[in-house]
């Protein structure tokens, strides 16, 4: 795969990047569980893959994801020549606290589960589910102590991943990230994300498109998977995917494809994250971003409503 640079930082990644919080295990936002040995065989087929990029947190699924990752780091001796991990500062899970103290005990953890002495690319994460935005903006804050991390070589690029646009876009605008996470606010049912992705673009951000399957439901199809980022989902909230899955069907191509492509065409985004829970979704992934998608089905697709708000608006966020 072609790769494509963060920034300025010598970092290079192929545009497709794999997303590992389900393997986390962390049945509450995805409505099924995974185990230890399904999730150490799923990394092992990222690993052994074209993929350049793997994506985890500090909190995905209160550290398990780290840690099934970091055995099989540790068991291979380490990552692939020109393999970039990246993974995210989270809040104390317990108090919420997200001060610059817990900036360095969150590093601290995710270095000792990964087994490894520095990180690539390090997000802030998930800043909106805070106690205190102030401990985290502000002067001495985690955003000032995230880019001390940069500053002494503990990592090589920095970046953003939350969800909330109007908390995101100002913070984008104050900071010099070398990359941003979004999801679920660039795909085929929902561009909220538009205007956002287009000044990180201008000011030399790369973009990291994640969730582009709206939490599931345009991989696995809504008969099989009647959610909608993350939340059970009303026949009518599913209206929008049907009638993508309706187009699909004419041409005879999986929305799943469409999907992953939709995002992948995108001329802003450098990566598109895609999160897999099981070994044998890796390859699909791959034969998806390669399937043969005609252009009057990205005509008929196109001329499709997408939605502009928040999707997550009604969401029930638990932790971990």
């Amino acid at each position: 795969m072609d790769k494509r640079p963060i920034g300025g930082t010598g970092l290079k990644v192929t545009p497709i990047c794999f997303g590992t919080s389900g393997l986390g295990d962390m049945p509450a936002t995805y409505g099924y569980s995974v185990d230890e040995d399904r999730a150490r065989a799923t990394v092992t087929a990222i690993l052994d893959g074209p993929v350049n990029m793997l994506d985890t947190s500090n909190n995905y699924g209160f550290g398990r994801s780290e840690e099934r990752i970091g055995a099989i780091i540790r068991e291979r001796g380490g990552l692939p020549d020109g393999f970039v991990l990246a993974t995210k500062l989270d809040r104390d899970m317990t108090s919420g606290r997200f001060d610059a103290d817990r900036v360095r005990r969150s590093v601290e953890e995710s270095l000792t589960r990964l087994g490894l002495d520095r990180l690539d690319l390090l997000h802030l994460h998930d800043p909106e589910y805070a106690r205190d935005l102030n401990e985290i903006t502000g002067k001495g804050g985690a955003l000032e102590e995230l880019f001390k991390l940069k500053a002494e070589g503990l990592v090589r690029a920095v970046g953003l991943a939350m969800g909330r646009i109007d908390m995101m876009f100002p913070i984008l605008r104050a900071w010099p990230f070398d990359a941003l996470v979004s999801h679920n606010r660039m795909t085929l049912v929902n561009r909220s994300a538009d205007a956002m992705f287009d000044y990180a673009h201008g000011a030399g951000m790369a973009i990291l498109n994640a969730a582009p399957f709206a939490g599931g439901v345009l991989a696995k199809g809504s008969a099989v998977m009647p959610r909608l980022t993350y939340q059970e989902a009303s026949d009518e909230a599913l209206a929008g995917i049907r009638r993508i899955e309706a187009i699909c069907a004419e041409y005879g191509i999986a929305p799943g494809a469409a999907a992953l492509q939709f995002s992948m065409r995108d001329p802003r985004v450098t990566s598109t994250i895609v999160g897999v829970s099981k070994p044998e979704r890796v390859q699909q992934v791959l034969d998806w971003a390669s399937a043969p998608i005609p252009q009057a089905a990205w005509d008929a697709l196109a001329a499709l409503p997408h939605d502009m708000t928040d999707p997550e608006a009604t969401r029930t966020y638990r932790a971990g």
